[in-house]
């Protein structure tokens, strides 16, 4: 079968790729460590489930098929997903489509796995999402986002790129280790992200743990303590187990590498278009394709909060909140050269008020499938009505629950540590959070696009403040049409 597979694909891949493939596998067989044995070398590719993995896996695959046509053997391929709750089943189907076309699922040489937080297992298109994986992403979602009003990059972004670092060390010790990790980012890229991950680490105050050479393994250990320190801020210092879980591993052989194939392949608009959806047979679904993300619904529900911010803590309208996040997000897609017809088919989706309308229910009803979310839990985390001390309480009880406004100085004595069983239960199904969760809000920070930023800030400000997926904007803030500083974030 891999013979045809072969064949296949050099005829779905861009002309410029073919012979390209064949100099990348001259260079990822130098970087081997077993080349007089390739069977026992093993090489690690992520594969979220979007179009440019989809496209990475592709050429990885290309590569490892070339290599045993040009030897006889080849390395053994280990690709690997990362689930988490803003994955929708659809991104699970053009998953299985990519490993068909590949010829995937019959190669002795191939590991295809799914990793759940800590767990490993093999991939399996029609899995269920495990109820604590997404209770494990609803927390962090609601903690974060009722920090910054429900800040689309806060809310849904911060902890899951962490989670994300996690998942490469999880999976490169998984088993007897992997050799070598293939990445579509280049060598720039890479070298960038290490820098800003260890600047970001020292001006919280922290050590970075990689100063000394110590490569992808001391990367991992300087994100383990930015995460420690991160979530530590979120959930509380008291919350042992909850931080203990979100820590990054970092038990990785210490010479593990990357290899880059960014130099190789044909990353501009469209080039491989037809090895997407002719060949891998990729799908770009309403709910999976959302702005700069083909694998992931969060960013319609990051419009979606912004949208609910603008109509109900700011009182304008929804579609002005919506129009706000659509302009950021389709410059974005630009930016990352989007094929046209993909931006457009983006501002088209939300051109109009029936357009913007169908979003609204759609994500709506995402929120609640994948989440657990209702729109009042959500109309709750845009107003941020908790965290610094419930600085926003007052506005948040007269805007939404004018029967609560009475009881505000009963609200505020039980944030402060009093029992009151029935009130808890009912700021419970009004935020989705615990009142235990509530306390840790209240007592922590409430973080704004107005707020200053000093050496040694603590990371969640940190991470904010040099987020570069954010447009400071001016937003009217209430009918009046008063304008305020604010920031639009998110993907």
């Amino acid at each position: 079968m891999s013979p045809s597979v072969l064949d296949e694909l050099r005829k779905a891949l861009p002309e410029q790729d073919v012979p390209a493939v064949e100099r990348c596998a001259t260079t990822l067989y130098d970087a081997l460590p077993r080349q007089d044995e390739l069977g026992k070398n093993l090489v690690m590719v992520a594969y979220g489930g979007g179009k440019d993995s989809a496209y990475a896996v592709a050429f990885v695959r290309a590569v490892h098929l070339a290599l045993a046509e040009r030897y006889g053997e080849t390395f053994r391929l280990r690709i690997a997903t990362m689930r988490h709750g803003g994955m929708p089943y659809q991104v699970m189907l053009n998953i299985d489509r990519t490993y068909q076309a590949l010829g995937l699922y019959d190669d002795p040489n191939v590991e295809l796995l799914l990793v759940e937080g800590d767990q490993v297992r093999p991939f399996e298109r029609d899995r269920s999402m495990p109820y604590r994986l997404l209770e494990f992403n609803r927390i962090d979602m609601l903690m974060s986002g009722h920090r910054a009003y429900g800040d689309g990059r806060a809310a849904f972004c911060n902890a899951c790129n962490l989670n994300v670092a996690n998942s490469f060390g999880v999976l490169a010790r998984h088993g007897d280790g992997v050799d070598l990790i293939i990445t579509g980012d280049s060598p720039r890229e890479q070298r960038d992200y290490a820098l800003w991950i260890r600047k970001l680490a020292r001006d919280a105050g922290l050590k970075p743990a990689d100063g000394g050479g110590k490569g992808f393994k001391g990367t991992l250990e300087t994100l383990n303590g930015l995460a420690r320190a991160y979530f530590q801020e979120i959930h509380g210092t008291d919350n042992v187990e909850r931080i203990q879980e979100r820590g990054v591993t970092v038990d990785v052989p210490a010479m593990l590498k990357f290899f880059s194939i960014y130099d190789y392949t044909s990353y501009a608009s469209g080039a491989h278009w037809q090895l997407l959806t002719d060949f891998l047979g990729f799908v770009f679904d309403e709910i999976a394709f959302n702005f700069t993300e083909s694998d992931c619904a969060n960013p319609a529900l990051m419009a979606h909060l912004r949208g609910l911010r603008t109509e109900r803590a700011y009182k304008r309208t929804y579609d002005e909140g919506i129009a706000q996040y659509v302009d950021f997000a389709l410059g974005l897609m630009e930016r990352k050269h989007f094929p046209q017809h993909l931006i457009e088919q983006m501002r088209d989706r939300y051109a109009t008020s029936a357009g913007v309308e169908s979003m609204r229910k759609i994500a709506a009803q995402y929120a609640e499938d994948a989440f657990g979310l209702t729109t009042t839990q959500m109309i709750c985390m845009v107003y941020s009505p908790f965290a610094g001390r419930a600085a926003n309480l007052h506005d948040f009880l007269a805007g939404e629950h004018p029967g609560l406004l009475l009881d505000e100085d009963r609200i505020r004595r039980l944030l402060a540590g009093a029992e009151d069983g029935e009130l808890a239960a009912r700021l419970e199904r009004i935020s989705g959070l615990s009142i235990t969760d509530l306390r840790i809000l209240h007592d922590g920070p409430l973080w704004s696009p107005r707020t200053d930023i000093s050496a040694q800030a603590p990371v969640f400000q940190q991470v904010m403040s040099t987020d570069p997926h954010q447009k400071v904007i001016t937003a009217k803030r209430n009918p009046e049409g008063d304008e305020v500083i604010d920031r639009v974030a998110g993907r």
